[in-house]
């Protein structure tokens, strides 16, 4: 995956630059479940904020984001 292409999965969310589950396991070539297996078997070695659960509200908001940026 290019960088540009990765720049353009990257988003703003709580203050803080974040990628999706499904963005991630896809620059990694592995399933999303695999991904979030992965991680939780190894939690210690990440930061504390390194996964977290969106709301529906942030996703309706993310989602409509997504609709106006696509638009243009």
């Amino acid at each position: 995956m290019q960088p540009a292409v990765i720049q353009h999965k990257i988003c703003e969310l709580r203050g803080q630059n974040v990628m999706f589950d499904f963005d991630l396991a896809e620059l990694y070539g592995v399933e999303t479940r695999v991904l979030k297996q992965a991680v939780k078997r190894n939690i210690k070695r990440f930061p504390p904020d390194f996964m977290f659960a969106v709301s529906k509200e942030e996703m309706e908001c993310l989602t409509s984001q997504f609709v106006m940026s696509n638009k243009n």
